[in-house]
């Protein structure tokens, strides 16, 4: 016999069930400034809920708006990048929420127990490599200090090692951005060059936004065509210039001008070398 209302209830909530994720996902009529504001909201009522998935959803959605973000986002970042135990991540992102908000943050005080759990998983994590090791003495290759390319799908919910990989090197390009002073870092201020990667056709697209003089924004834009390049990317700090560079594989001219931090510009070229290599072998 069949139960024809339990069909009917399984098909409605069906139906219930894609409308509201249609909804969700159409949601895009707000002013960006709102819109980053309502995102902001359920990132905070998400991670209050200690649902760290749809929180890691809303913060990736607003990393892609094109608008200024509160200090606020920077922190929430590193809690939900320490949650999905993404180390690096998270230190860099709650290291910047300290620098740009300072004792006048609201999560202050959270931020800097936070910076000292990231030590501690990392020690620990280290202490346990150090082990295993010392049992099982097994060559693995894994890219030089790369997260699993797994966790960066899990941790950025996207389908593909290509995807996450340009996710992640756009947090990293935006965590290091480059400023002219780098004293004063107002909260939620922009850069002065921001880098964008999107990623077509066996090919890296990079969109870069510069401040002029007169506070305009230019744009420019080029394509790195994958094949035959090395994946193995060159980087620098110049103290003169208090800048950091990512050098271009195809003929080692400078390509990204960063701030001045060396772990995070090394990062930035170790995973555009891995998204380089994610192209070249798609399968």
């Amino acid at each position: 016999m069949v139960n024809h209302t339990g069909c009917f209830c399984r098909r409605f909530c069906q139906a219930l069930l894609l409308a509201t994720t249609f909804a969700a996902g159409s949601a895009s009529a707000l002013a960006p400034e709102h819109e980053t504001r309502r995102l902001m909201l359920a990132t905070e009522q998400a991670v209050a809920a200690e649902k760290w998935g749809e929180a890691g959803e809303y913060l990736n959605r607003l990393q892609n708006l094109k608008s200024e973000k509160p200090g606020e986002y920077l922190y929430y970042r590193g809690r939900v990048m320490l949650e999905s135990d993404h180390l690096n991540e998270a230190q860099s992102a709650l290291e910047n929420y300290i620098q740009q908000t300072g004792e006048k943050g609201q999560h202050y005080n959270d931020a800097l127990k936070l910076i000292t759990d990231v030590e501690k998983k990392q020690r620990a994590a280290s202490k346990r490599a150090e082990q295993t090791n010392r049992e099982e003495p097994v060559a693995v290759i894994e890219p030089a200090g790369g997260e699993p390319l797994a966790r960066l799908q899990q941790l950025y919910l996207v389908n593909s090692p290509t995807e996450a990989l340009t996710v992640h090197l756009n947090n990293l390009l935006e965590l290091n951005g480059w400023r002219e002073d780098q004293r004063i870092v107002r909260t939620g201020s922009a850069p002065d060059i921001r880098y964008r990667i999107s990623v077509e056709s066996g090919q890296v697209n990079i969109q870069e936004s510069r401040k002029t003089d007169d506070g305009q924004v230019r744009l420019s834009n080029q394509s790195l065509p994958v094949y035959g390049v090395s994946p193995s990317v060159r980087w620098e700090c110049v103290a003169s210039d208090h800048s950091c560079w990512v050098y271009d594989p195809r003929d080692e001219s400078r390509l990204f001008r960063l701030g001045n931090s060396q772990k995070k510009t090394a990062e930035a070229a170790e995973t555009f070398g891995r998204l380089i290599k994610s192209l070249q072998s798609p399968n």
